[in-house]
């Protein structure tokens, strides 16, 4: 492959990665992935940094916002749509940094991460399952 001519992955190369994670997904899980709006930033928005108390924005790949279907209730007042954030630059410095998976694979890991939060499922529960890291 020719790099010199190829740009990083925009944000609709992202859409279009998720997108494609989420049609592999079991029919169980798709529907509701399909449920949850999908937001591709570069980086997450100072606002929500800040709520972190993250002073790096590359420190955060991905964020779920929204309330978890194991906390819904028919009282509760939509506030805006269960939403998926995926930040595309931090994703793409641990791929670089990675250097030893798909960025399709990286960007499916991520969503689906976030997706677990979704179902109410902590990060001490995913990690119980998920041991990405090894």
């Amino acid at each position: 492959m020719d790099w010199i001519d190829t740009p990083a992955p925009d944000a609709a190369d992202f859409e279009a990665i998720t997108r494609a994670a989420i049609a592999a997904l079991p029919e169980a899980f798709r529907a509701a992935a399909r449920d949850v709006a999908l937001r591709i930033e570069d980086f997450a928005p100072e606002a929500i940094l800040r709520e972190m108390e993250l002073e790096d924005p590359f420190e955060l790949t991905g964020l779920y916002d929204g309330i978890p279907l194991t906390q819904k209730s028919v009282a509760d007042q939509p506030m805006g749509p269960d939403t998926i954030w995926l930040f595309r630059r931090p994703i793409l410095d641990e791929w670089c940094g990675r250097g030893d998976i798909a960025l399709g694979d990286l960007v499916a890991h991520v969503f689906v991460h976030e997706l677990a939060h979704h179902f109410g499922w902590s990060d001490a529960d995913i990690a119980a399952i998920d041991r990405w890291w090894e």
